[in-house]
């Protein structure tokens, strides 16, 4: 009898210890992930990220700093061109600095708080334990969780997939996906430091201008005013280019394209001007700040208006939602071809 009772205690503890070693559950996860931001004084990340809107996939690197509680800073750099941009938030405001322009943009902005963000660790996180219906699977290393997203063109781009390191929390990638479920934007984590240390300085706008501008020095003004004329890629039934336009200006060439049907926008292209690197121009945006991937523009309740290497463009429309806005924008990016 009593060596009947010993198997069975021994039996019972066997099956707690196995219960204790099983699979966590997704609310186990969940809190762990909430427990870790809670815990976190910052960190620093390093990723690559992948837009595929257009006619071939564009890559950049982002580099990100985060020390409690507001300070941030981003630098994406496009992996083939001399192009970089950098986010910083510190105690002054929300900047978004073009370092071959030698030009900072101050937002009045609540980013990131604002949207979802698929480079930030806390953001991630965010739209886990915002999701109540979120889905959650386990593989040999990793904690999966399918989400809703926060983004402005939500419509478009309405879930992610965000995958996370057993034990670490870490984040390792991040896909959202269009509504037909494949991925238009796609981060990999290559390096995550927790509870990284700062210099001081940091955060400091004109110090990290001008390191980025060790890396991408600032342009010279084109004499000749040429570039590439670019054309949106995106598909939305019942609008098509209807007329393209060059005119000379004062400042040089400017480029109108002229899109119509049932809905109708305009993009405006020309060369922007290049502040010497005596000094630095500070300018005040109107708008709210807009994360197209690949640049960081401002939108109003009818204009987006953005920069890449070196071209000011303007898209604007009466007709275009938010969501369309923000996909027009992102396709121009795809290249030179109608």
């Amino acid at each position: 009898m009593r060596k009947g009772l010993r198997l069975f205690w021994l039996l019972l503890a066997s099956i707690a210890v196995l219960s204790a070693c099983g699979a966590k559950s997704q609310e186990d996860v969940t809190n762990g992930l909430t427990k870790k931001v809670d815990d976190l004084k910052g960190y620093k990340a390093k990723a690559q990220m992948t837009l595929t809107v257009g006619t071939e996939p564009q890559i950049y690197e982002i580099d990100v700093w985060h020390d409690k509680p507001g300070n941030y800073r981003v630098h994406l750099k496009n992996a083939k061109r001399e192009q970089s941009q950098m986010i910083l938030r510190n105690k002054s405001g929300v900047y978004v600095l073009t370092p071959a322009l030698n030009k900072s943009y101050r937002f009045q902005s609540e980013w990131p708080q604002n949207s979802s963000q698929a480079y930030l660790y806390e953001s991630l996180v965010k739209d886990v334990l915002d999701d109540k219906e979120a889905k959650f699977k386990t593989t040999k290393d990793h904690y999966v969780f399918e989400t809703k997203t926060r983004y402005q063109n939500s419509k478009m781009l309405p879930t992610q997939e965000i995958t996370f390191k057993k034990g670490s929390l870490e984040p390792v990638s991040v896909k959202v996906m269009d509504s037909n479920h494949q991925p238009v934007v796609t981060v990999k984590f290559t390096n995550v430091e927790f509870n990284a240390k700062f210099d001081k300085g940091a955060f400091d706008t004109k110090k990290n201008m001008t390191s980025a501008q060790l890396e991408v020095p600032v342009m010279s003004n084109n004499a000749d005013n040429e570039f590439t004329v670019k054309y949106s890629m995106v598909d939305i039934p019942g609008i098509t280019l209807k007329e393209e336009n060059s005119y000379v200006t004062d400042n040089g060439k400017r480029v109108l394209l002229t899109y119509g049907g049932e809905k109708s926008f305009t993009l405006i292209q020309e060369m922007a001007d290049v502040i010497p690197t005596t000094s630095m121009e500070m300018i005040d945006k109107n708008g709210e700040m807009v994360d197209l991937g690949f640049s960081i523009g401002a939108m109003t309740g009818d204009s987006i208006t953005w920069n890449e290497d070196g071209v000011d463009y303007v898209l604007f429309s009466t007709d275009l939602s938010p969501d369309e806005m923000v996909m027009v924008a992102q396709s121009v990016q795809g290249g030179a071809i109608k």
